[in-house]
């Protein structure tokens, strides 16, 4: 099944369009030429990214971002703007950012980036996708390969968000043994396991320490 792009784009001559590029690589692709057209599609379409070209249009694209943001909160977005341009990307209700001018083969790949994952084992918690499989997670717009050791800590959690998970069960479930008199080694993949869901490792949203207990999955 191809995968869905909702491309906000205009027709605005000597600016760079990527329609028809998009369709080529095999997407299925609605073309909204405005805004108001965008926020239209998505009910209609059920788009799995944005992209929002904003020099097509003229605008900052700002705007945009916002108000598919605020109708679709999951929906991943991609902001194409002007490099000559001022643009706050703390301001932009976007997961990523690009700046004229690229290939549509770097497009691709962020696109890519920003799709669901495919298999058809894979764990949901919120915003976050685990992969069993091939071993990656997806949280806010980022694909992380992990060990399958991470991926099995993980999963543990996933599989009980906003439960705290005793120390000791989590290193017997995940290491599979019962000496459990040193888990300094469960603390470490924990850190490891918070670079890859957070932006900010030193002040986790997702995952949370309970000292002396565990640890809770916030989704």
């Amino acid at each position: 099944m191809k995968s869905k792009i909702l491309c906000v784009e205009g027709k605005y001559a000597g600016t760079p369009v990527f329609v028809e590029q998009l369709k080529a690589k095999g997407y299925k692709v609605s073309n909204a030429l405005t805004g108001k057209d965008a926020l239209a599609s998505l009910a209609s379409f059920r788009p799995q990214v944005a992209v929002v070209n904003a020099p097509s249009m003229r605008t900052t694209g700002v705007r945009i971002c916002r108000a598919l943001r605020e109708n679709r909160r999951s929906l991943p977005i991609i902001l194409i703007y002007d490099e000559g341009k001022e643009l706050s990307v703390d301001d932009v209700a976007a997961n990523e950012v690009l700046a004229l001018p690229f290939t549509v083969r770097k497009l691709n790949n962020r696109i890519k980036s920003l799709l669901p994952l495919q298999s058809k084992n894979c764990l949901k918690a919120g915003t976050i996708q685990l992969d069993l499989e091939q071993h990656q997670v997806r949280c806010q717009g980022r694909k992380t390969h992990l060990t399958p050791r991470l991926t099995h800590l993980l999963a543990v959690l996933m599989r009980e968000p906003g439960t705290v998970v005793n120390r000791d069960d989590l290193f017997r479930e995940v290491w599979e043994t019962d000496f459990i008199e040193d888990t300094r080694t469960l603390d470490v993949h924990i850190s490891w396991l918070r670079k890859a869901l957070e932006k900010d490792p030193r002040k986790p949203k997702f995952l949370k320490t309970l000292r002396g207990v565990g640890y809770r999955l916030d989704v």
